[in-house]
């Protein structure tokens, strides 16, 4: 036991040594507590019951979106409230389950043929490779990657899964859960809520629809108050009077069945029938995708509140804290947690000092499971399907901001295209295929926007100084060409800048091209590759090709790959000849002189004319 606990130490020592290595802390709670204070305890005891009140309601309902069992949804409101400000940065974070996580689980089983207990056995797996693949992000910095995820993605992401969940919850409203099948896509769900028209029931269409209603209400003239367990209490407690005196009530009204303490043990990952291996490739895909979603919803929620307060987040650290809180439910019978946006601004407005409101929080919904457990009826028994789902549409029709639909609608082509794109793949696909779906489309169209680096016209002034040629001044006849070279040079720009530099070629007149790299960003193998292939080509031509302007970045790279020597070739170096000159941060045009210099060597002359390399492409933008 003695050997096992020192290999458990050592292992923790190793994770936590690896982790700081990697600019993470593995317990940065503490250093929130820093000036810690009574009236800062008061704030936040004041905070977690806010929270609490909202989060196991809320719980129960992203339970029942995701089509789980509702001890699931609190069970995650607590455990993972717990245990994320150990991990966190942010002070505000409250994490547990949301709407668009709970959809896409939904949405992954029902496009499966899986039954509920085929369900419930595969979610702790599921919950945990969510967490472990957080944690691995987390360690690759990979929450700096996410945050350049197109808000346009998002808006069209979430306003489609908005739209899925109303519609998901209308069997629950009309009362044909049990007759109609389940669908993942949003035609699905009409198709099969339409064609059970005939078996509507009024009563849980009144019940739902009323609690809807009152909530509404509620928050409209009582924004101070608990709104949403409120209304779900007064729904409950009016369905409850009502079945007792009409059997016609009961029966058309269902409530959410109850659960008790030999529900609440510790669950561990366990393989189905298919084995772990067909289990983790499976729930991989889904896995992913919630993880990436996760992480999104985390740190833009974060950033969000971060610029209120005017505190520091570290997303890669928040990103860490969501993993670590989803390893932590992965052994309960728990959802997927992610960052909750309306739970957070709640602890936010509550004034909340520390991320100890999240941990009181947490120990309330675990303090108010155990009492409904203890109960005899339990509580949950008494909570009408329809009434909830009522709530849920509220709650999903709130998710839908026609504010930034129109901002992203009107800003750009690109982010039209994105928007609409994410918009309908959610609709069509399950959710865990449409959030891959936008955010690759995405980064298409800012990978084809990046991918054409600007050529900007340059000419040597009487005065001597290197300046833009103007559109106004005559162009002239020129023996050297100087290539301003602006943006990015990767893999999707090198072949577009290749072909608009061997353009140049084609004039009989040039004799030399400079190319001035002082601006040219992100070199990789396929550009590094492609400049080499012009080089020879120039020379194939009997031209020559000079670089200035290079900085140290761009000389590694060139060194380091073999191009250099390429392009050094025929130089006496013995003599100081070159074809790199270096970017002279105190004078950033030096460099081109000596360019200039080395062409006009080459040329065998000191009055060449010179122009710089005009993109018509540019000057129909209006630019210079």
């Amino acid at each position: 036991m003695e050997k096992l606990k020192r290999k458990g130490r050592s292992a923790l020592r190793a994770f936590r040594d690896w982790a700081t290595s990697h600019q993470l802390s593995l317990f940065p709670f503490p250093k929130s507590l820093i000036g810690y204070r009574t009236l800062d305890a008061k704030r936040d005891l004041s905070a977690a019951a806010n929270i609490a009140l909202l989060a196991i309601p809320q719980g129960m309902a992203y339970a029942a979106i995701a089509e789980l069992p509702i001890l699931y949804g609190i069970i995650c409101s607590a455990i993972a409230a717990m245990v994320a400000p150990f991990f966190a940065s942010s002070r505000h974070t409250i994490l547990g389950p949301t709407n668009a996580t709970s959809l896409m689980v939904f949405s992954f089983f029902a496009a499966g043929t899986y039954t509920m207990s085929e369900k419930l056995q595969l979610m702790p797996l599921l919950v945990l490779m969510v967490g472990v693949i957080c944690l691995i992000g987390a360690l690759l910095k990979a929450a700096e990657l996410v945050q350049y995820i197109s808000q346009s993605v998002l808006v069209g992401y979430i306003t489609g899964a908005a739209i899925l969940i109303m519609i998901n919850q209308g069997k629950h409203l009309f009362g044909v859960a049990e007759t109609v099948e389940p669908a993942s896509n949003f035609f699905g769900m009409f198709r099969e809520l339409s064609q059970a028209h005939q078996s509507y029931l009024w009563q849980p269409a009144l019940l739902g629809f009323g609690t809807l209603l009152l909530y509404l209400a509620l928050t409209k003239w009582l924004k101070a108050l608990p709104n949403f367990a409120l209304s779900l209490s007064i729904a409950a407690l009016i369905s409850a009077l009502v079945s007792g005196h009409s059997a016609v009530w009961a029966a058309a009204v269902p409530n959410f069945g109850s659960f008790a303490l030999s529900d609440l043990t510790l669950r561990y990952p366990i393989a189905s029938e298919a084995g772990f291996i067909s289990d983790i490739s499976s729930l991989l895909g889904v896995a992913v995708a919630i993880a990436f979603l996760a992480s999104l919803e985390n740190t833009v929620m974060a950033k969000s509140i971060a610029s209120r307060t005017g505190n520091r987040t570290e997303i890669n650290q928040d990103m860490m804290s969501v993993g670590m809180s989803n390893v932590a439910c992965a052994f309960t019978a728990a959802m997927p947690a992610s960052g909750s946006l309306t739970r957070s601004a709640l602890n936010y407005e509550s004034r909340a000092r520390s991320g100890i409101s999240s941990i009181i929080s947490g120990i309330f919904c675990l303090i108010a499971i155990f009492a409904f457990a203890f109960m005899s009826p339990n509580p949950v028994s008494f909570i009408p399907k329809a009434a909830l789902a009522g709530l849920v549409i509220a709650v999903a029709a709130s998710l839908i901001k026609t504010r930034n639909i129109r901002i992203c609608l009107r800003s750009t082509p690109e982010d039209f295209g994105v928007l609409v794109v994410t918009f309908l793949t959610a609709l069509i696909f399950p959710l865990y295929v449409a959030i891959f779906i936008g955010a690759s489309f995405s980064i298409f169209l800012f990978l084809r926007k990046v991918s054409r680096p600007h050529l900007v016209e340059y000419e040597v002034s009487d005065d001597g100084e290197l300046r833009e040629l103007g559109q106004k001044r005559k162009r002239p006849n020129p023996a050297i060409s100087i290539v301003h070279v602006e943006g990015s040079l990767f893999f999707g720009a090198a072949e577009l800048f290749q072909t608009q530099v061997q353009r140049l070629v084609v004039d009989p007149n040039i004799k030399v091209i400079i190319l001035r790299l002082k601006n040219a960003r992100h070199l990789d193998a396929t550009s590094v590759m492609a400049l080499r292939d012009l080089i020879r080509f120039v020379r194939s031509k009997d031209r020559h090709l000079i670089i200035s302007g290079a900085t140290r970045d761009v000389y590694k790279v060139l060194k380091s790959s073999g191009v250099l020597q390429t392009l050094q070739r025929g130089c006496r170096r013995e003599e100081g000849e070159t074809n790199l000159f270096f970017y002279a941060p105190s004078n950033p045009n030096i460099s081109t002189r000596d360019a200039l210099i080395r062409a006009q060597d080459l040329l065998g002359t000191t009055k060449a004319d010179v122009k710089i390399f005009f993109d018509p492409a540019h000057d129909k933008k209006g630019q210079t």
